[in-house]
């Protein structure tokens, strides 16, 4: 995906219980489906981070889903900051 100028990126880190629930597939296979690229993964911590970019109304559906995670998921919390887009990314990863 070549960045554009109306696309967007930000780096978001998730709290709660979202490892070992399929919090990271799930995150992959909404970026997908909404045409963005970046990546997911698990934190030593036990939260999850995210670095994703594509048009900015696509993005807040990306969050929104982060916000709610897989069936299995209790998010307590969605932290959310800009960041530059990187033209190098052209897929979505999940990242171990």
């Amino acid at each position: 995906m070549a960045v554009v100028a109306d696309h967007k990126a930000i780096i978001a880190r998730i709290t709660g219980r979202v490892q070992g629930v399929g919090y990271r597939y799930s995150a992959a296979h909404v970026a997908r489906e909404l045409g963005l690229s970046g990546w997911v993964r698990n934190a030593p911590d036990g939260s999850v981070e995210t670095r994703v970019q594509g048009d900015e109304r696509v993005l807040e559906q990306y969050v929104e889903f982060l916000e709610q995670g897989p069936r299995a998921a209790r998010v307590r919390s969605v932290d959310v900051h800009p960041v530059e887009p990187d033209p190098s990314m052209d897929a979505f990863t999940v990242r171990t």
